[in-house]
């Protein structure tokens, strides 16, 4: 039973009154989510900033740079030393891109065959849409018409 005019008594939370318990490591993926699709792949974004930072390699690239154009601002060794990490950051970027790409085939390739056991008219429809846009594309491309 409430006692008589519980619904004035007050409930007061002081500091250190209840749960402490925080988490401290920093939330970044809103910075990689607000890449608009149009202008790059967040996700993919993420994996190559894992590999190494935007300033990270800005300043690998700014060392290679200033030692290229004779500046004494750099010793020669540090520069080579930059250059072997900026290159060794591409190829784990470029390796980190093709594996991005291998997956988005693997999930384009499943979607399409998701749609084919629910609507298989709508994949008729989309893979003769697909052939139509392959063969505007084919002059670009370099490519002959009469495969499509």
């Amino acid at each position: 039973m409430f006692p008589w005019l519980w619904f004035w008594s007050p409930v007061f939370h002081l500091p250190f009154s209840g749960s402490v318990a925080q988490q401290i490591e920093p939330d970044t993926n809103w910075f990689f989510a607000g890449i608009p699709s149009s202008a790059g792949n967040g996700l993919l974004e993420k994996k190559a900033f894992d590999v190494a930072s935007y300033g990270r390699q800005l300043g690998w690239i700014t060392e290679v740079l200033l030692a290229a154009k004779g500046s004494d601002a750099i010793a020669p060794g540090d520069a080579e030393d930059s250059l072997r990490k900026l290159e060794a950051a591409y190829l784990k970027i470029e390796a980190v891109k093709e594996e991005s790409r291998a997956e988005l085939v693997d999930v384009a390739s499943a979607a399409l065959q998701k749609l084919g056991e629910a609507d298989p008219a709508a994949l008729e429809m989309l893979i003769l849409s697909a052939q139509a846009r392959l063969k505007a594309m084919a002059p670009r491309l370099g490519h002959d018409n009469s495969a499509l």
